[in-house]
């Protein structure tokens, strides 16, 4: 099995051009397979449903939650078909599997007047507080995921029409708009700050560390929790955080749904849809609130 995990990885980074972070979760899906089935001592081709459906049902007990069990379940599904596929299996002992439905948790959002809070605490006269506002209010402006942001750079941007060229998930491209706020800010820090940030390592990327490097996601975290404390916002604040607030306040301003996923870059529809469970608590809340009989 290890053979046909290693040939299937190279497949979906070669073929598929499927992320590294999504090889390895594959990857660990199949090698958590492997090693369950190891003392069985048989060859890949025995393996059927039962066998598979035993698995998972390990994995549940083990504490794998819906989400990841469902991942997990759609990672045979693929790998399996691919065997049968370069004929390498006759039958598909994953086609029956039912991946189970993940549980329907709401993403955090701020409220919009603790992101304003937020963008306003940070005082561009300060040392890195022309990059630090320019990131915070791109985040926010522009829904970006924190590997976009960090893998931005210089010539993905056209700060005249306020869009940014965007390679996400899959490597797929997007164009994502950017707010008239998040551009006065690059724009800000373009001129007054990043060109004292430049160093003889530096690349073409946007937000540079002090020692003239792209920053690091762990770093941009950091930020932005950092920046959060010194607002004095007491709820846990990190890069997604703002993501989801981003989507969040479009679709309580009006914005189609549709919409909303193409500036995400999420590849389907239902991703999206979490959204409108926000809302739709929203405006419970606010008829509970205001209306004689709520």
């Amino acid at each position: 099995m290890e053979a046909s995990t290693d040939s299937f990885i190279r497949y979906l980074a070669t073929e598929r051009g499927l992320s590294g972070a999504y090889q390895l979760s594959v990857r660990q899906s199949l090698d958590a397979l492997a090693k369950w089935w190891k003392p069985s001592e048989k060859p890949l081709r025995d393996i059927g449903t039962d066998e598979l459906a035993a698995f998972l049902s390990l994995r549940k007990k083990e504490g794998l939650n819906a989400a990841s069990l469902r991942i997990t379940t759609v990672h045979l599904k693929i790998f399996f078909r691919w065997l049968v596929a370069r004929g390498k299996l006759e039958m598909d002992p994953a086609e029956p599997l039912l991946a189970p439905r993940p549980d329907q948790t709401l993403p955090e959002t701020l409220h919009a007047r603790e992101v304003e809070k937020l963008l306003v605490s940070i005082d561009p006269a300060t040392p890195l507080g022309r990059r630090d506002r320019a990131i915070l209010e791109l985040f926010y402006s522009s829904g970006l995921r924190l590997s976009e942001l960090c893998g931005l750079r210089m010539e993905m941007m056209d700060t005249e029409e306020g869009f940014l060229r965007i390679t996400g998930k899959g490597n797929k491209t997007r164009v994502v708009r950017v707010g008239s706020k998040a551009l006065d800010a690059i724009a800000d820090f373009m001129t007054n700050e990043r060109p004292g940030l430049v160093g003889k390592r530096t690349t073409s990327h946007l937000f540079l560390s002090v020692r003239g490097t792209a920053l690091s996601p762990d770093r941009v975290r950091q930020i932005v929790k950092e920046r959060a404390k010194f607002a004095g916002i007491d709820q846990n604040t990190y890069p997604h955080l703002l993501r989801h607030s981003f989507a969040t306040h479009l679709l309580e301003g009006g914005a189609d749904l549709r919409v909303i996923q193409e500036l995400l870059g999420h590849a389907d529809i239902s991703t999206t849809q979490i959204y409108t469970h926000v809302d739709r608590k929203r405006l419970k809340s606010i008829h509970k609130r205001f209306h004689p009989r709520g």
